[in-house]
């Protein structure tokens, strides 16, 4: 290979890669470090970061668990979601949340029309602890935040005990 066709400054204009003209420079550098994020997680079931629709479809809604000596409470925001869209399981040692949310919006005007659809399923599993009565568990959704009270047995109750911590 003549060494002309090696520097960039020489290259007739035809022989001018099409990326060379087209790229940033540092895209190359994004394109050689997603491709050794994509070679380090190849061997996992799923990518470290996802796919940038992966993340934009996902839709994890945030929970709060609290705990005290009567109950676990457990608060879910899930706002723009209807009460139809929820389902709350509950077994001996965990709590199911599993909805699915779906968002539409469309805009109209005179030279134009836009409409955007957001699709996303969550499934959330909380463990429990052994004690809880279950038909006393309640849950309530209001202005987008799903409430579930857990209350715990008798015996629950009182198992606990306080240990005091010493100073040496």
């Amino acid at each position: 290979m003549p060494f002309k066709k090696l520097l960039p400054s020489i290259w007739r204009e035809r022989d001018v890669p099409v990326r060379y003209e087209e790229e940033h420079p540092f895209y190359g550098l994004q394109r050689e470090m997603n491709r050794l994020f994509e070679d380090f997680s190849r061997g996992f079931d799923i990518a470290p970061f996802g796919t940038m629709s992966e993340r934009m479809r996902a839709f994890a809604p945030s929970i709060d668990v609290k705990e005290d000596d009567k109950e676990i409470s457990v608060l879910a925001e899930l706002p723009g979601m209807d009460e139809k869209d929820i389902e709350v399981l509950l077994t001996d040692n965990a709590l199911t949340l599993k909805g699915e949310k779906k968002e539409e919006k469309e805009e109209k005007g005179k030279d134009y029309y836009h409409m955007e659809r957001t699709y996303g399923s969550f499934n959330r599993v909380i463990p429990l602890p052994q004690g809880i009565d279950t038909k006393k568990v309640n849950a309530t959704f209001k202005k987008g935040v799903l409430t579930i009270r857990l209350p715990k047995t008798e015996e629950a109750k009182s198992k606990g005990k306080r240990v005091p911590v010493k100073v040496e």
